[in-house]
């Protein structure tokens, strides 16, 4: 009897030690997210990394003008409160976009570029790929325990606005010299505008792609109002 015992116990001390790292990783996982669900995300990686400085003023999302929350959802994420962290429409759409060799263009929602933006790095080349998985775990977490209002405020206060400046206070302040708590449409739709390449595009007199399609978004903010796109966020 003590032979067989000695392997059996053996075998579970082994099952043990392989996967109590991966546990732990994911019950500190957990904890982060929930501590992030009431105290503002202090620092990100971007920021760190950021050879600009470190520009940023975090306010509550009942002081950023809804303008803002509404311009977002249009240019990010028209599908921000019906969908559960992943749009799957868009993802099919950019992968067959992808493989026909055009443009790159990736489908990432607002709860997934939060759950990159906060916990994880934004990467180029095989490291975005390396990511992804990390990205739908914390995309899941922030879903399932912050919910979409607090998903909103986090990004609207992470999201990189300009050379060193990080949310859209330090955004509006930077570009408009007041806050954004009165942000107007047109403000706000310059912001959003600028958000997927915020060192290269600018929010003040914008020319070309960056002017159209911030007069685009400025049309949809009435639209996400009309329809009720941010119903998840202002009930």
């Amino acid at each position: 009897m003590p032979t067989t015992k000695k392997p059996k116990k053996a075998k579970a001390n082994l099952a043990w030690r392989i996967v109590k790292w991966p546990l732990y990783l994911m019950i500190a996982s957990v904890v982060w997210v929930a501590i992030y669900a009431v105290v503002p995300p202090p620092v990100t990686v971007t920021m760190l990394t950021d050879g600009n400085g470190i520009t940023k003023d975090w306010e509550s999302l009942s002081n950023i003008d809804r303008n803002m929350a509404r311009a977002a959802i249009a240019a990010e994420d028209g599908k921000f409160c019906s969908h559960n962290g992943f749009d799957r429409d868009a993802i099919e759409e950019a992968i067959e976009r992808n493989a026909k060799g055009k443009r790159l263009r990736g489908g990432s929602t607002i709860s997934q570029q939060t759950a990159k933006n906060v916990f994880l790095w934004q990467g180029s080349g095989w490291t975005r790929y390396v990511r992804k998985v990390p990205e739908i775990w914390f995309t899941f977490l922030i879903e399932t325990i912050w919910g979409k209002r607090r998903i909103m405020e986090v990004y609207l206060n992470v999201a990189e606005t300009g050379l060193g400046t990080y949310g859209v206070e330090a955004g509006a302040q930077r570009y408009f010299k007041h806050g954004a708590a009165s942000l107007t449409p047109t403000e706000a739709a310059r912001i959003a505008a600028i958000l997927p390449l915020p060192k290269k595009r600018e929010a003040i007199s914008p020319g070309g792609f960056t002017r159209r399609y911030g007069n685009t978004i400025r049309a949809r903010i009435g639209q996400v109002k009309r329809d009720g796109l941010d119903g998840c966020i202002y009930n």
